[in-house]
């Protein structure tokens, strides 16, 4: 029999609501915060939410993972063990974590999975994952195919997750201090501020402007739709949806839109199946410009490519609709194939090159009739970034997910038995011992009808096979019964049979030292914030071990607050590495100014392919 890869859709829940339609609408797993500690501190979920939550998913095979992922004070250390206790428990499938103290914690045997924010970009550091005990391991965003495929050559066991759709960060996850030096709120804490989300200008060594008010490190949000299949064929096993803050609506229609595309994608490619059962059926059409967007990047997937960034704004900007003709008392006549409905809302540009927005009242034809008047040049093209009936659909029930089973009914020596088996080979039979007597009349349509009635169980009738020697008689009443009675027995036998991932304890104080930190001397970018998490670091042969820029943000002066993938020199047409560059144009080095009147020196590393930002006392 061929070997065949188990492909996860990872999908985000801000609570338990999020979580539920995120499994309806077709994910695999789903990740979603503890009460406490996780990298979004604004999504914190109670541990009955998640435990029902769970639940709820482990019906499809769908997997829980619940962040864990920010770095911990020493005084943390013993509540986090509790509630991974607690979680455990309860029946959450794996931790998505981030601080080393972890694995000197008597832990359950939970998985832990290595967060994105502990900077997983290279074969060596994945494989010194893999030997800590880690089950899978995210991966940075700023990696390419063809980086991503070398990883997992190099460490073909390890599960390897990658972001495939979402918001993204400027400075490396894990990696970013602005949040903290500006704002005293630690992104490593859960408590980002979205720094890169400010409008900045940019002025060269002589202090002249080159950019004014523009948002020059927010980017463009990750899209990448079109190249699953390459992912795939890389070694990525979990494709990953950002979105802890958003809401369900977001949730329904990004997460069936690649659910539809990676099902027309297993068809193709038989090598590649599903992580989890049954069938999803929608009730609209998903478009992912419909959602929350800042206009759409593959990001360094395949190299670093023009236009990732979103001077403008750092608003949802959505998709082009057509553009102004002319105006005509208090109606805007539009140019272009889509259709606006009344309630939509709508942007544009304006001359400085804002974003501006206005609400629809009423949309006649081409005519559109704002709540507010408007003077709009010619040809200002429109966006709506606020669908008003593709938000109705979204509002109401979108989605149903449900489990095929074959439904046999046949007969005993005392009366008859009826046997349920589902997709996954799971099966019960439930008897019903009676006196046998003749119908009247024909039954076999009659009991294929009524066994056929699964109404809001998570089941969905494949077939119904009657085995009965003769027309026996079974009332309608205890045919409901014995129906009901299988589909409970079922939903107990599949909760019982659900195959839970154990992992050895992480629990390792007298293991040896390890290779990869040997002999190395460890800054604050190691967010070392606890004295368990040094203690490890020790251990495994750490020569020096600085504190957390956390704990200790002198240990940060003069050193880097953001490490970006993203350069704004590239963007403006002046790398070194580029033909016909515009270096000698600029006078460096350049500065970013916020609006408060903050400064913050970038340094162009060429050798690395990245742009450090510094804070300027």
């Amino acid at each position: 029999m061929k070997y065949c890869r188990k492909i996860e859709l990872l999908a985000p829940a801000k609570n338990v609501a999020c979580g539920i339609e995120a499994v309806n609408h077709g994910a695999d797993a789903v990740y979603i915060g503890a009460p406490k500690f996780g990298a979004r501190s604004a999504a914190g979920n109670s541990l009955d939410d998640i435990k029902y939550l769970v639940s709820y998913a482990h019906i499809f095979r769908v997997k829980i993972y619940v962040t864990i992922n920010t770095i911990l004070k020493d005084e943390e250390l013993e509540e986090t063990r509790k509630l991974i206790w607690d979680l455990y428990n309860i029946g959450v499938d794996a931790l998505i974590v981030q601080d080393m103290a972890l694995l000197r914690m008597q832990l359950p045997p939970i998985p832990l999975h290595a967060s994105t924010q502990m900077d997983n970009r290279t074969p060596e550091k994945v494989a010194f994952l893999q030997r800590m005990g880690y089950k899978q391991t995210v991966l940075a965003r700023e990696l390419s195919i063809q980086q991503i495929a070398t990883i997992h050559k190099h460490v073909p066991d390890m599960p390897l997750e990658v972001f495939v759709h979402g918001a993204l960060c400027v400075s490396y996850s894990g990696q970013c201090y602005a949040s903290q030096a500006c704002f005293g709120r630690s992104a490593n804490r859960g408590e980002c501020a979205q720094f890169c989300r400010l409008p900045f200008k940019l002025k060269d060594a002589q202090g002249k402007v080159l950019f004014d008010d523009k948002y020059l490190l927010s980017l463009k949000d990750m899209n990448r739709s079109e190249y699953l299949e390459e992912l795939l064929d890389a070694g990525v096993t979990s494709l990953k949806i950002e979105g802890r803050l958003k809401d369900v609506t977001y949730v329904k229609n990004v997460t069936a839109f690649y659910r539809k595309k990676l099902d027309e994608l297993f068809k193709k490619r038989p090598e590649y199946v599903r992580a989890s059962s049954g069938s999803v059926s929608l009730s609209f059409t998903p478009q992912l410009n419909k959602s929350f967007n800042r206009g759409f990047t593959t990001y360094f997937l395949h190299g670093r490519q023009e236009q990732i960034c979103s001077f403008s704004t750092p608003k949802s900007v959505g998709e082009e609709m057509g553009y102004v003709k002319e105006q005509r008392g208090g109606a805007i006549i539009m140019a272009g194939t889509q259709h606006f409905n009344n309630g939509d809302g709508a942007c544009y540009y304006d001359e400085m090159g804002r974003l501006q927005g206005f609400r629809i009242n009423k949309v006649d034809q081409n005519k559109l009739y704002p709540l507010e008047r408007l003077n709009l040049r010619s040809r200002t093209v429109l966006y709506r970034n606020f669908d008003q009936e593709f938000e109705k659909q979204l509002s109401k029930e979108s989605a149903q997910r449900k489990l095929n089973v074959v439904l046999i009914l046949s007969e005993m020596p005392d009366g008859f038995l009826l046997c349920l088996k589902d997709e996954d080979e799971c099966s019960v039979g439930v008897p019903l011992r009676c006196t046998k007597e003749l119908a009247r009349s024909p039954q076999y349509d009659n009991y294929v009808r009524q066994l056929s009635k699964m109404g809001n169980t998570p089941f969905a009738v494949q077939s119904v096979d009657v085995r009965l020697s003769d027309n026996w008689f079974i009332p309608t009443s205890v045919l409901n019964d014995l129906r009901r009675e299988g589909v409970e027995a079922l939903l107990r036998a599949r909760k019982i049979s659900y195959p839970a991932e154990l992992s050895i304890p992480a629990y390792r104080k007298n293991n040896p030292v390890d290779e990869f930190i040997a002999g190395q001397s460890f800054s604050y970018l190691a967010n070392v914030m606890n004295d368990e998490a040094k203690a490890e670091y020790k251990a495994l042969g750490a020569s020096f071990v600085s504190p957390a820029f956390e704990k200790d943000g002198s240990s940060a002066k003069g050193n880097a607050i953001m490490f970006c993938r993203h350069c704004i020199r590239y963007m403006m047409g002046a790398c070194r590495k580029q033909p016909n560059a515009k270096v000698t144009q600029l006078q460096e080095p350049l500065f970013l100014e916020s609006r408060d009147g903050k400064r913050f020196q970038l340094e162009f590393d060429c050798k690395q392919c990245q742009m450090n930002v510094y804070e300027v006392d």
